[in-house]
């Protein structure tokens, strides 16, 4: 069910005025969102991560077991309520404070206030790092790469979602063309590539499988899906 605009609008007017949003700019955007969403539903579900982060990316619940996970902007839904095989499961956002009176207090995860162009642990600490519908909301994209390729582990995955051509808004400031993969390379190096059409909200387009039909030179909204790896040094010598 999807709440009319006016009542969203009266709603995020009614949480202004008893201090519940004190944010600016993007984070104030983003944080309306999350609030309608939340209006909307009732509770922010999260049952439809487990397919994304195993059966899309070809990994199953096994091969995160004992793992370290990091989640980029997370959202307030619990992206790794799933992941109980993990050693340490992350959300990382820089509105995390806020979605813990959204629910995600009650979440088997930990949620870390911080934006990626500066995440807060150290040089090599995770085995997966996850940026599903995140990585064109971020402030500064050189720098939350650079962060990315430092706090994964050699023999480790990035795994990425995002929105291509998509025209830039409040919340998604960066667009994206579909060379998004050599932004990361040779650092990590692209393993698996998928091209889909956005039509309707991204997950679903991707489960129903809409692969994008790049003979068609009309300009419109696409996702790319790349599963990347990080290098471990001297392997091939």
């Amino acid at each position: 069910m999807c709440l009319p605009r006016t009542i969203i609008d009266r709603f995020s007017f009614f949480l202004e005025r008893t201090g519940l949003i004190h944010t600016k700019s993007k984070e104030e955007h983003e944080l309306r969102y999350w609030l309608s969403r939340k209006a909307a539903e009732g509770s922010l579900t999260n049952d439809h991560y487990t397919y994304f982060y195993t059966e899309h990316f070809g990994l199953s619940p096994e091969y995160y077991s004992g793992k370290r996970i990091l989640d980029i902007g997370c959202g307030p839904r619990g992206s790794l309520e799933w992941a109980d095989m993990a050693a340490e499961r992350i959300g990382l956002d820089p509105l995390a404070d806020e979605y813990l009176k959204l629910g995600a207090a009650n979440h088997k995860m930990s949620y870390v206030a911080s934006g990626s162009e500066t995440i807060p642990f150290p040089d090599e600490h995770f085995d997966v790092v996850c940026s599903f519908n995140s990585l064109d909301h971020v402030n500064d994209l050189n720098r939350t790469i650079a962060e990315i390729i430092r706090v994964v582990r050699p023999g480790g995955l990035f795994l990425l979602l995002t929105d291509v051509n998509h025209r830039p808004t409040p919340t998604e400031p960066i667009e994206f063309s579909w060379d998004i993969k050599d932004y990361f390379q040779p650092a990590l190096e692209a393993i698996e590539e998928r091209h889909y059409e956005k039509r309707g909200g991204m997950y679903e387009s991707i489960r129903e499988g809409r692969i994008y039909d790049h003979d068609n030179p009309a300009r419109r909204y696409g996702i790319t899906s790349l599963k990347f790896r990080k290098p471990v040094a001297n392997e091939n010598m």
